[in-house]
């Protein structure tokens, strides 16, 4: 989606009344729950494929307080 559009439309939205704003985030909050079979599919084989790394010794888990430390 081409910037200018987003710019306008966020403009719009500004200008709404705040109850009018908190539907308009609560229908695009909802729209984002809904599933997408592509993408679910290409995480399952994303972590298959990462499974299948660390399991060959490839790839390394890296403990939890290391994650976070950094």
């Amino acid at each position: 989606m081409e910037k200018k559009l987003i710019d306008d439309l966020l403009e719009k939205a500004l200008k709404l009344k705040p109850s009018e704003r908190y539907f308009l985030v609560e229908v695009l909050m909802r729209s984002l729950e809904e599933r997408d079979e592509q993408i679910e599919k290409a995480w399952i084989e994303e972590s298959k494929r990462r499974l299948r790394a660390y399991r060959e010794g490839a790839m390394r888990s890296v403990p939890l307080e290391e994650v976070f430390d950094q």
